[in-house]
């Protein structure tokens, strides 16, 4: 169903797939089967590189087809690294782990009914004793109230959406209380959200002596939408004059009519809310056709563009654009960061390192925590994790908020050239993120 990763999908002969015996056994002969996993056809088989049986599962649910296949890829060995480093266990609690599709073959994107699917198999199956995921909001605002109901906690490397935590002036249809029907978060992400990434963008925009941005976000995406709604609250908020904002097809073949306008509106920088996945290349190809390269009239981008194939499908069009990332780059991590970083490197044998792949390590280390302190119950995981203080260790010091936010928001700004560089890196005031949040 979705490709493979490329480091650990055999741990030496100590993985156990789903059917086969676990290895050991104590002086009386006595056997440890392996746990069953999850039977559909969106999850790869159950790895398992303990020596006692397993006493649960933990599950990822990203998008493992089209472009975001690399970036989950990375994510999943990010995953299993932290299981091999802890010997697959969470305190005392032996654990599997299988990695899980939320996207589909035809578009390559998450797909709705697929994210709710899983989700119901997950709450259905009491070997899960939490998740990690998802990467894209929307997928998680499906996900949410299915795990809500059933006491599963969920912890995601990458969503940002503002309003699976917190209210905000762009919030739809009750969120984020309606995504939480139990009455209790079960829901928690180790990335700050896009109130802080909008709010570091306009304030790297006003650096970079853009006074009109104009501002493109993906149609009919509701994640992109708040991204772009972030954006321009605190760049008004600044004194920027935003020269337009408009939405782009992802269906359609050419921008240049909005790249027109954008040039007959005085812009002198460009700011897109959306995926690369959302047709994302030809929008940069079309945005430097009309005006110019990236260094002459800027193109900041939020996160959903920093990625590898952002610069390998869009070419000579991509150099120099500006792209944020929520948290710090990964090789600005020091310590057990650093070293996952190095063992990433090393796997992937000249692949740059995905910005979420450190992040998805940490919201491991976060959830392997929070299983040692509740054991196989549920409820008792979640407590644990909303009672998170210091983090998992990978990442730096911060704290669970009550409303599943981590406590710190750096943002990076990276550039484009032959691949992403960290260029900056900005903690935006409470003032301007608020602004941001509206």
């Amino acid at each position: 169903m979705f490709r493979s990763t490329r480091s650990f999908v055999v741990l030496a002969s100590a993985v156990v797939a789903v059917g086969l015996a676990a290895c050991g056994g104590d002086d009386e002969g006595s056997e440890a089967s392996a746990i069953a996993g999850l039977d559909i056809d969106t999850c790869a088989e159950v790895e398992y590189g303990g020596d006692d049986e397993p006493a649960g599962l933990i599950v990822s649910d990203l998008p493992m087809q089209g472009d975001s296949a690399e970036r989950s890829s990375q994510q999943v060995d990010a995953i299993k690294l932290v299981l091999d480093q802890r010997d697959w266990k969470a305190g005392d609690t032996p654990v599997a782990f299988q990695a899980c599709d939320d996207s589909i073959e035809s578009t390559g994107l998450w797909d709705a009914k697929t994210c709710r699917s899983n989700a119901e198999a997950y709450g259905d199956d009491d070997q899960v004793l939490g998740v990690i995921g998802t990467y894209n909001s929307g997928c998680a605002a499906e996900e949410i109230p299915i795990l809500n109901k059933a006491d599963v906690a969920m912890i995601s490397p990458g969503n940002t959406a503002v309003c699976l935590t917190e209210p905000s002036a762009t919030c739809e249809d009750g969120q984020p209380d309606s995504l939480y029907p139990g009455g209790k978060r079960n829901y928690a992400r180790v990335v700050p959200n896009d109130a802080f990434q909008g709010a570091a963008l306009a304030e790297f925009a006003k650096r970079q002596g853009i006074e009109h941005p104009f501002v493109l976000y993906a149609a009919d995406d509701p994640t992109s939408t708040g991204q772009a709604e972030n954006f321009r609250a605190a760049a008004e908020s600044l004194g920027l004059d935003i020269a337009g904002f408009e939405t782009w097809d992802p269906k359609a073949k050419d921008y240049g009519d909005l790249f027109e306008q954008a040039r007959r509106e005085g812009s002198d920088g460009v700011v897109l809310a959306g995926l690369t996945e959302q047709n994302g290349a030809e929008v940069i190809r079309s945005k430097a056709e009309v005006l110019g390269p990236n260094r002459r009239v800027p193109l900041l981008a939020f996160d959903g563009f920093a990625q590898q194939s952002t610069i390998d499908q869009a070419g000579h069009a991509a150099h120099e654009m500006f792209a944020s990332v929520p948290g710090s780059a990964p090789d600005a991590l020091s310590g057990e960061g650093a070293e996952l970083v190095d063992e990433l490197e090393a796997d992937f044998e000249g692949t740059p390192v995905e910005q979420f792949a450190p992040y998805a390590g940490e919201a491991a280390a976060v959830l392997l925590d929070a299983i040692d302190q509740g054991g196989t119950d549920r409820a008792a995981i979640i407590d644990a994790v909303f009672a998170t203080q210091g983090g998992g260790g990978i990442l730096d010091s911060y704290d669970i908020e009550p409303t599943g936010d981590p406590s710190v928001g750096p943002i990076t700004i990276l550039q484009a050239d032959i691949a992403f560089e960290p260029t900056h890196e900005i903690s935006p005031a409470p003032d301007l993120v608020k602004a941001a949040r509206g």
